[in-house]
């Protein structure tokens, strides 16, 4: 009996404040080329969740919970998170086998620092919120749409606001004021890391911008890493207009590392009059 081809899967990563809606039209490219896709919900980040459970959630919960997503997979994933997610994501590769990461506009993991005085005032206005990690942070409108929903139009960032959920101030701390986290949650040494990695960035992002994106890819070694900005998008690269360009490349750069959505047959040897040569898989 034959047995099936065993489908590559794509696992997103959603970031902070959102859900796995947020990749809904972002994965359709991916499903058409043949990929099965997936896209959990981070703990506790569904609609009417538990807010004390998720104020004690922290980025290792997170980056838990996407392990065990992925060991439940059938295969080794390609493992795609976008801002927080793409620091979940390095997170659970150190633990769990991958057959590629990518980062799309990643929070950095600890030890790499601000580039701009964007991320600083970023820091800096949280802690005008007092102890936020003690607690859950509610999404703010003016500020989703000032930094992460800056490209949308008004009607497209009201919906996509809408469906918004209240994020752990204890997670966001331990990835944006990492240096005051003694436990170093978001450590994420790059030898741990075997996958490849492919590093994506907007260049108006006020978030993660790219200059620091490209700092975070910068630390794998040789040629495990690529990075590609894209200059006119923003933070938001899975819904902008320019989302089905970013998807595409992804798409060339998965294909290019010979990561397909079926595994690639091996050649057989097989017994000519020219002694033992390849021939086609059954």
């Amino acid at each position: 009996m034959k047995r099936s081809a065993i489908v590559t899967p794509v696992v997103f990563v959603h970031g902070a404040f959102c859900g796995g809606w947020a990749f809904d039209g972002f994965r359709e490219p991916f499903e058409a080329a043949g990929f099965e896709t997936h896209a959990p919900n981070l703990p506790h980040h569904e609609r009417g969740a538990d807010l004390e459970r998720l104020a004690n959630a922290g980025l290792k919960d997170y980056a838990h919970a996407i392990g065990r997503y992925i060991r439940g997979l059938r295969a080794p994933p390609v493992l795609a998170g976008h801002s927080l997610g793409g620091l979940v994501a390095q997170l659970a590769a150190m633990h769990t086998p991958v057959a590629g990461l990518v980062l799309l506009a990643p929070s950095a993991p600890w030890g790499v620092p601000p580039t701009t005085l964007d991320e600083h005032g970023n820091h800096f206005g949280l802690s005008l919120l007092g102890d936020y990690w003690r607690r859950p942070i509610p999404p703010d409108y003016r500020v989703a749409r000032a930094t992460t929903l800056d490209r949308l139009t008004r009607e497209d960032a009201r919906r996509a606001f809408a469906r918004f959920v209240p994020e752990s101030g204890r997670a966001i701390r331990e990835a944006v004021q990492w240096w005051l986290d003694h436990s170093m949650a978001s450590q994420a040494p790059v030898y741990r890391i075997s996958a490849p990695v492919l590093g994506l960035a907007g260049g108006k992002d006020r978030v993660n911008p790219s200059s620091t994106v490209r700092r975070v890819i910068g630390r794998f070694p040789g040629d495990q890493a690529h990075f590609h900005e894209f200059p006119e998008m923003s933070h938001w690269l899975i819904g902008e207009p320019e989302a089905a360009d970013v998807a595409k490349l992804v798409l060339q750069w998965l294909e290019a590392r010979g990561v397909g959505p079926k595994p690639v047959k091996p050649k057989r040897k097989q017994l000519s009059l020219f002694g033992w040569g390849e021939g086609a898989g059954a």
